[in-house]
This record gives structure tokens, sequence and C-alpha cells, in this order.
């Protein structure tokens, strides 16, 4: 009886995770071909389904796909941090990835508090530009409060969309003012991994300046990957003392983040081969790019017109701000 239970809930989700599914491939597809951004192209095309559901038949599985598969894609993604890589960068990276989420994350509550917004939209657009781009984003909502006082899937949504764009900006663009700057290979790595939103275009700016601006920036990008651990674990701890104080339901620690922890600790102890950790992260990439196109098919794109300029404005000036961070720090230790 309960196999038959199961058996009729992945009936319901079938159709839904089918979508997403073929949505993600078509945009892995258009990402191989035209080498644009994943995320974007998941995102885009989902939207353009965003209306075919009249009946409510693909609802159960893409929101299992935009919720579900999006925490384990998250927790595979400690299988891409080690900590003795991280530790061989020495002391600057560490600094520069947690006054950059400080910073960052900050700058968006105090914007969004300055502009008449709820201060969650500037813990999401911060932690998203602070850590590690559209992955963070996804991470972040799904633990952030909802409804009238936090944030809605729109929200999510167009923050993945900017931090997407604006990474593609910085990876044609930062590696330029690390020359203005005269930068020596490790300096630019080290620069373009501490500002730059998404992996991708971390190893994209890295790599080319040359092979050792190239390792230095992606493993200075994984110490900003490493940062969901805490800001993550803070927000719960917070939202728990809240709810408890106001008699409402305590949020849970996410079982994600317990698995995202428990992978980097076995891959730094080298228990996993670097065949079966790369095996992992592409696992982890793939339920990502399948979660985004879950989102994008719950979202109408004339909703975002609602989100308004100030939301740009807020989420480039985190970005500004973290990049003048790293250049000062950079500059003064020289």
């Amino acid at each position: 009886m309960i196999a038959g239970a199961q058996v009729s809930g992945m009936q319901k989700l079938a159709p839904g995770i089918i979508l997403c599914a073929t949505v993600a491939m078509a945009a892995s597809f258009l990402t191989a071909h035209y080498s644009a951004p994943v995320m974007l192209f998941a995102l885009l095309l989902g939207m353009a389904f965003n209306s075919i559901d009249t009946s409510g038949t693909l609802q159960p599985g893409i929101a299992f796909s935009a919720k579900s598969m999006l925490r384990l894609g998250v927790a595979l993604l400690g299988a891409r941090v080690t900590l003795g890589n991280m530790v061989d960068l020495g002391i600057m990276p560490f600094m520069l990835a947690v006054c950059g989420v400080v910073l960052s994350m900050g700058v968006g509550v105090a914007l969004c508090r300055l502009m008449g917004r709820k201060s969650a939209f500037g813990l999401l657009t911060g932690g998203a530009v602070g850590i590690c781009g559209a992955s963070a984003a996804l991470a972040l909502s799904s633990v952030l409060p909802r409804g009238q006082d936090g944030i809605s899937e729109r929200d999510t949504v167009f923050t993945v969309v900017s931090v997407t764009a604006l990474s593609t900006v910085a990876m044609v663009f930062y590696p330029i003012i690390a020359r203005v700057f005269h930068f020596d290979d490790t300096q630019a790595g080290i620069f373009i991994g501490a500002t730059v939103h998404d992996v991708a275009q971390v190893v994209g700016a890295g790599f080319s300046i040359s092979e050792t601006a190239g390792n230095t920036a992606t493993i200075a990008k994984l110490i900003r990957v490493a940062m969901l651990v805490p800001v993550i674990a803070i927000i719960t701890v917070v939202l728990r003392r809240r709810q408890v104080a106001s008699g409402g339901e305590q949020a849970r620690f996410p079982a994600f983040l317990i698995g995202f922890i428990a992978l980097m600790v076995v891959n730094s102890m080298g228990f996993i081969p670097p065949a079966v950790a790369g095996l992992i992260s592409d696992a982890s990439r793939w339920l990502l790019i399948v979660a985004i196109a879950g989102l994008g098919t719950k979202t109408n794109l004339g909703e975002l017109r609602e989100i308004g300029p100030t939301a740009a404005v807020i989420i480039v000036a985190e970005t500004v701000a973290i990049a003048a961070l790293a250049l000062i720090v950079l500059g003064f230790f020289r």
C-alpha cells in the first residue's frame, strides 16, 4: 500500500519534473552553442511556459523541482569545497569573503530600509552578491521569511537574473580592472574570486588572464561558497528566536545545509575521489538548473515590473561595494 502511494505520488510529480528537466536541457544546449549563462537561459525559457498549465497538472512537479531539487543541489555544492585548498591561499581571501558578505548584506539591508523595501530583500540580494550569485540566491530564498514581511518568488527571480547579468559584465571588465591596478596573477585571481558573483563567470574571467589567476580565482570563489554555511545558519537561528518570541512555529535548521557541511568535511579529508567529486559537482549544477527552470515556470515576466527600479539600484550598489572593498584591501596589502 505504501509502495502504491509512492507510485501515485511520483505520477503526480512526473509531468512537472519532465517539463523542468526539458527546459534545463534546452538551456544547457543554448549555453553550449552561444556561451551565455545557463541560469539565465533556464529562467527565460521557464517563463515562456508560465501560462501553459491551465489544469494545474504540472504544478506539483514544478514545485518539487523549484524546492526539493534546489535544496539537494545546494547540499551537493559541498563536494566542490576542500578546506586544504582554501588554507593554501592564506588569510586575505578569508578576510575578503567574510567582510564582503557582511558589507554586501549590510548595504542591501540599509538601502532597503532607506527606500522603503523589506529588509529580507536586502539579505537575499546581498547574500547573492557576497556569496555565490544565483546558487546563493536560491539557497537563501528557501530559508528567508515569505509573505508580507519577507520575500516573494519574483524577488528571487529578479535577484537571479540581476546577479547573472552583472556576473557576465564583470567577467568581461574585471580582468581589465585587474590590469589597470597592476595586479599580478595571484592578486588578479583573488580579486576576481572575491568579487564576481557566479562560479562559471569567475572561472571564465580568471583563466582569461592566466592559468595561475584562474586557479586562484576558483579557490577564492569556493571560500565564498563556503560562506553559505554560517550565513544560512545565522539567519535560521535569528528567525527561530523571533518566531519563539511571537509564539509561532520555530524555524528548523536546514537539512540541505547539514548535507553541504558533511560533503565539505568528507571531501576535505580526501575520502571522495576527484572523479566522484566531479560527478557530484555536475549533479549539483544540473539540479540547480532544473530548479531555476521550475522557478521560471512559476513566474510571470510581467510581475517583475512591479519590483521597481529601486531593486536594481540596491543590487548594483552591493556589487560596487564588494568590488571597491576588494580593490582597497588588495591595494593596501600589495
